[in-house]
């Protein structure tokens, strides 16, 4: 068993449900200190964060992570206990195997191997880790960012350890992420007896045009990055629960994964635009996270080397998928890739990584070191 593998193991034991840290930070603050990182231990509210740094000089090269894990669902339908983690031919079980312990045990004992081979290296070492990640993340990384933004304290580059890989571990880097921009759209009518239609106003009969409006309007046309920007509802709710009531409003919420070729004000302008085009009486309420792009430069080219010859795989750079930490870490650091695991099994039953890739993991976050501060 190496040593990534049995920390692994040991992160994965600890029942972290999000926002929980169950140790699993203090376990990694105890394989830190003792090569002369300075920890922070930073609580906001209930979530436990810390951000450890080694070294006082550029470049610095952060590692970021969370040890929060997703429920872990129907605990009898999983193969093995989720919080016993177990090897199975050639599989590593457990919840949080594949997002993100594996990588927060790769993270560590990469730094182990780097320092014991260049304890007098140049540049410093950081590590942000988080436990509420999972969560509504109001009291994680985006509190630990603005604190060191408010301290003027910037990073250089930084790797997150998300799940990015696709079909093989290596072949998929994330280079940025799309922004979240999500509406609650409450349309106002007038409620009344369906056999009474000049008595009332149906506020789903309103919006319908509008609604249309929105799935015809081309917001954006993407970019070298980015696919174009996509409008969505996730749910719409109307009605009293009767058949012959034509109910006083609807709700509707929606979500725009837009890219860097809109902003957020521009997305907001053109709704308002749209629902008052139709002379509707609303109320829109609005929440945002920011897209992040790192383009193609030093951090990208050494993760890709380290990838390859890690891996034997030649990465490619991406956007998909969903949110994650990058997009608060981006506020301080130009340079923000995200790169682990399998995706495959991530918030599912049976969550696994493969053994064989563990070491791999760990000696691509190495080299990544070795390209960035000793070049």
């Amino acid at each position: 068993m190496t040593k990534t593998l049995e920390l692994a193991k040991d992160l994965i034991s600890r029942q972290s449900n999000t926002p929980l840290d169950a140790g699993c930070q203090e376990l990694m603050i105890s394989r830190l200190a003792p090569l002369g990182f300075k920890i922070e231990r930073m609580r906001f509210d209930d979530v436990d964060n810390f951000y450890a740094r080694k070294g006082t000089s550029g470049p610095l090269l952060v590692f970021a992570g969370h040890t929060d894990v997703v429920p872990t669902g129907p605990v009898d339908q999983w193969h093995t206990p989720p919080f016993e983690p177990t090897i199975k031919d050639g599989m590593l079980y457990g919840r949080g195997a594949a997002d993100m312990k594996t990588s927060c045990a790769a993270f560590i004992t990469a730094i182990e191997d780097f320092v014991a081979k260049h304890p007098n290296h140049p540049g410093s070492i950081g590590l942000l880790i988080t436990s509420d990640e999972e969560g509504i993340a109001i009291n994680g990384t985006v509190k630990v960012v603005e604190a060191l933004k408010a301290r003027n304290e910037f990073f250089d580059y930084c790797i997150v350890g998300e799940p990015t890989s696709n079909k093989v571990v290596g072949d998929m880097i994330k280079n940025g992420r799309r922004g979240s921009l999500s509406g609650k759209l409450i349309v106002k009518g007038v409620q009344g007896h369906i056999a009474y239609p000049h008595l009332v106003k149906n506020p789903i009969h309103m919006v319908a045009p509008a609604i249309k409006d929105m799935v015809d309007t081309v917001w954006d046309e993407g970019n070298e990055y980015f696919p174009p920007t996509s409008w969505q509802i996730s749910n719409m709710n109307g009605g009293t629960g009767a058949t012959n009531v034509v109910p006083g409003e609807v709700t509707i919420l929606f979500n725009f994964r837009f890219s860097t070729a809109s902003t957020e004000q521009n997305l907001k302008e053109r709704v308002y635009a749209i629902l008052d085009k139709h002379a509707l009486e609303y109320d829109l309420e609005w929440e945002y996270s920011p897209p992040y792009i790192t383009p193609k430069g030093n951090l990208v080219a050494a993760i890709s080397e380290a990838i390859q010859e890690s891996y034997g795989v030649n990465p490619e750079l991406s956007t998909t998928g969903g949110t994650s930490d990058g997009r608060f870490i981006a506020d301080i650091c130009k340079q923000v890739i995200e790169f682990g695991p399998l995706n495959a099994t991530i918030h599912k039953l049976n969550e696994c990584v493969a053994v064989a890739d563990i070491e791999p993991l760990k000696d691509t976050y190495r080299i990544t070191l070795e390209k960035l501060l000793l070049a």
